[in-house]
């Protein structure tokens, strides 16, 4: 069974109410009858149901399983409204602005999330990142411990014998530009999340990788994941974690035993943790490109509840798969 169909069965198994705010997308609304025949969630779509109902019948879509809200119709719409008065007041928000707020789905999905009219929320089909993320970060805030969010893609390397059987978790690929060196050890604890939870990894191994290896470069770039190594260790000591790494140093045990003699985890890391996003989305796409890997992600990590961040150029499959994905991690 490939971790795909892995994630949907055990999502299967504690079904979990996720909403979907781009409820008049196209694909979005397609989406609903794999979600629903597949049991991985009971999905909750967002907009004038009128207007969804015509769309489905447009394209020939069955929307029969979802739930379709209206914001403004909502029964809970001025609690909405209230709660985030009550979260933004100090910002300059007032009722009225809150008010018109909660009228944009994004917003309006994530105070469901928020007060547990859901468990998770799924957009980005058509909405970019920051559209998605904005909302997610005043109302459903971080997890304790987190400041910054990251973006992890799963890599599933054919016939590659390292990493947790070809498997690896890469971060951050998506989210953060140039984070700091304990917003990198955040992104360590996170991942490991991310791996245990999708990914079913039993014993969660992270490199924190450099051009370096354990001070053989010399650099300002180096002394942050020399740190970043050090907060991690300290701040999170449950973790397997070590570096600075060179690749090579993290995944090939000749290499780790070589170049990093003592290391708990050199030469067997399955987590990798990128100096920054230019690093991190390079290495995904390289290792996606070359070596023929799917790559499964964007993974939000970070936020307090579940949120995940479509590709513009989604496919319908794409859409079932991350509601699958939001659903295990509720």
């Amino acid at each position: 069974m490939d971790l795909i169909a892995q994630i949907k069965e055990k999502a299967a198994k504690n079904v979990k109410a996720i909403v979907l705010p781009e409820g008049t997308e196209e694909r979005t609304i397609q989406a609903i009858k794999g979600i629903i025949d597949s049991k991985v969630a009971r999905p909750i779509l967002l907009g004038d149901e009128g207007a969804i109902k015509g769309i489905a019948s447009k394209i020939g879509a069955d929307i029969s399983g979802a739930e379709i809200i209206n914001p403004e119709k909502a029964p809970f719409f001025d609690d909405f409204v209230q709660a985030f008065y009550e979260m933004r007041k100090s910002k300059g928000v007032d009722l009225d602005k809150a008010k018109a707020t909660m009228l944009d789905p994004l917003f309006f999905a994530s105070m469901m999330v928020k007060m547990d009219k859901a468990d998770g929320e799924v957009a980005g089909a058509e909405n970019t990142t920051g559209n998605v993320l904005r909302p997610a970060l005043q109302i459903i805030k971080t997890s304790p411990g987190i400041s910054a969010v990251s973006g992890a893609f799963i890599m599933i390397v054919p016939n590659c014998p390292y990493g947790d059987n070809g498997v690896f978790v890469f971060a951050d690929c998506a989210v953060t530009i140039d984070p700091t060196a304990a917003q990198l050890a955040e992104f360590a604890k996170a991942s490991v999340g991310t791996a245990v939870d999708l990914c079913g990894m039993k014993d969660p191994k992270i490199g924190m990788l450099s051009f370096s290896t354990k001070g053989s470069a010399s650099h300002e770039l180096v002394d942050k994941m020399v740190q970043a190594t050090a907060i991690a260790k300290e701040k999170f000591p449950e973790l397997k974690v070590d570096g600075e790494f060179q690749l090579d140093a993290a995944i090939v045990p000749s290499v780790g035993s070589s170049k990093a003699p003592g290391s708990p985890v050199a030469g067997d890391c399955n987590v990798l943790i990128f100096p920054d996003i230019q690093a991190g989305n390079i290495g995904y796409k390289l290792v996606q490109r070359t070596a023929k890997a799917e790559a499964i992600g964007p993974i939000l990590q970070g936020i307090a509840k579940p949120v995940n961040d479509l590709s513009r150029g989604c496919s319908v499959e794409d859409i079932v798969n991350v509601v699958a994905m939001t659903a295990v991690r509720s």
